[in-house]
């Protein structure tokens, strides 16, 4: 009987062992699992050159230090020097953090003392030119943080006025940051010609016309397109996305000036 106690008491014993050494072993491997660095990867567009296309990512070193690569593929050989700078790539804007120059299609890494929330929420974009004496050369661009566009979007049709024969779309999107980008694409322009366009309060039905709220960047004759990121109306008032897609307005595309007489398309947007 005290025999048969005694191996009991053993392997009660060697049981509680072995469960106890699962059981660090297991708290140990969880410990020991790296929790992989924050990371957000944007595409950089081609701009002047064809065929080029890059990334940049930012990645999260510490706390306080973010780590920015950029990567092109189908750039020429040298030396491309690259910045991160304020605003959206439409807008453009001043350099905020100069990074280091890609060479050729190799990958260029710069650390910023700008912490990893902070970047992926930022108002700019990053471009990378072909070189210092060719600064007008734009390899490639991206809007990076708040000005990445959504999926959030309308399209409103541009109609033609009398025997114009120009017509269109207007493309509304929606930034992070709740900025729109709104892209004006036509067919039947003159190349070479620049036509101007605005936002008008109320519908194109409105008696003799509403007052213009946005004055739009002009639309190229060439490529039939103009791109405007819109924060404010021109009166200074903020004006977001969600606004735009309930907004009583419509958009006037003009010939040659911003006149009544001069309206070549148009389209009611928003509510209307």
């Amino acid at each position: 009987m005290a025999k048969t106690k005694n191996v009991i008491y053993v392997i009660t014993m060697f049981t509680g062992v072995i469960l106890l050494m699962t059981a660090f072993g297991c708290k140990k491997d969880a410990s020991s699992t790296p929790t992989p660095p924050k990371q957000t990867t944007y595409t950089l567009k081609m701009k002047d050159i064809l065929g080029i296309t890059g990334t940049t990512t930012f990645t999260e070193t510490s706390s306080t230090i973010t780590t920015i690569d950029i990567t092109l593929t189908g750039a020429p050989s040298g030396t491309h020097p690259a910045a991160l700078y304020t605003n959206s790539a439409v807008e453009g804007g001043v350099v905020n953090i100069a990074l280091t120059p890609v060479e050729g299609n190799e990958k260029s890494s710069t650390t910023t003392t700008m912490t990893y929330t902070q970047l992926i929420a930022y108002d700019g974009f990053i471009k990378v030119i072909k070189s210092i004496n060719e600064s007008d050369v734009i390899l490639a661009q991206g809007d990076i943080g708040g000005n990445v566009i959504t999926s959030a979007n309308k399209t409103y049709k541009l109609d033609t006025i009398g025997a114009y024969g120009v017509s269109g779309t207007a493309l509304f999107e929606k930034r992070v940051n709740g900025n729109t980008l709104v892209t004006i694409s036509l067919t039947g322009t003159i190349a070479g010609d620049v036509y101007p366009a605005t936002i008008n309060l109320g519908s194109i039905a409105s008696v003799g016309g509403g007052p213009v709220v946005k004055t739009l960047n002009s639309i190229d004759g060439t490529t039939g397109k103009n791109y405007t990121n819109i924060r404010k109306l021109d009166s200074g008032i903020n004006i977001t996305y969600d606004n735009w897609v309930v907004y009583d307005g419509y958009l006037n595309v003009y010939q040659t000036s911003v006149n009544l007489g001069n309206i070549i398309c148009h389209g009611n947007i928003g509510s209307n």
